[in-house]
């Protein structure tokens, strides 16, 4: 690294020098306004840089909010030409763990003291019946939606999705559960049992 290259980063914050290195640390409420930067981040390192990157680092801790704006972050991430890893720490909940999962299969990283929860959405609405009807059928697409992501982000079928990770009451996981789950990859810093050796790593 060059003394111009050090001056540089003295005039940057934390956050601005980990995310030009590649790693966005997300520690918030899934709002449009908190998941605007982190879209605008994963297009500005896919289409805009001059230094095209092997891969990108998502840190999630985060207890849920707007599915919406979730899903938008889901699509950018799906869309990406370049890998984006996650790793979950502290608390991902709700669409907090849809936005973990989305990362690139097989480079889904949990901390061994990550708190998971997963649990149908929630929303009331009102008004006349014809707009509770066409309300009713968002609520139908949404649920779509979530149950397709998690079809595709863990490879298990509806009935296990439904059971294990959707069912009425809230679901809390450790990480062991997770793994068996197949909502992450791997455990960083734990020594697995044998039959899961091969998916736990320091990497």
């Amino acid at each position: 690294m060059t003394k111009q290259d050090t001056n540089d980063n003295q005039d940057k914050s934390p956050s601005e020098a980990l995310q030009e290195s590649g790693i966005y640390v997300f520690m918030d409420d899934v709002t449009s306004e908190s998941i605007k930067p982190i879209i605008e981040w994963i297009l500005y390192e896919n289409y805009i840089s001059k230094i095209r990157k092997s891969e990108l680092l998502l840190m999630v801790c985060s207890e849920g909010g707007d599915l919406s704006a979730a899903f938008a972050l889901i699509d950018t991430m799906k869309s990406s030409k370049i890998p984006i890893k996650t790793v979950g720490l502290g608390l991902i909940a709700s669409c907090g763990l849809l936005i973990f999962i989305s990362g690139q299969k097989g480079r889904r990283f949990l901390t061994p003291n990550t708190s998971i929860l997963s649990h149908q959405f929630s929303a009331g609405s009102e008004g006349k019946s014809h707009e509770l009807f066409a309300t009713m059928r968002e609520f139908e697409l949404t649920n779509k939606r979530i149950l397709d992501h998690y079809k595709v982000c863990t490879g298990l079928d509806e009935s296990t999705i439904i059971s294990q990770l959707l069912p009425a009451q809230d679901v809390w996981l450790d990480h062991d559960a997770a793994l068996k789950l197949n909502l992450c990859d791997f455990i960083e810093g734990v020594s697995p049992p044998s039959s899961t050796r091969k998916k736990t790593t320091k990497g």
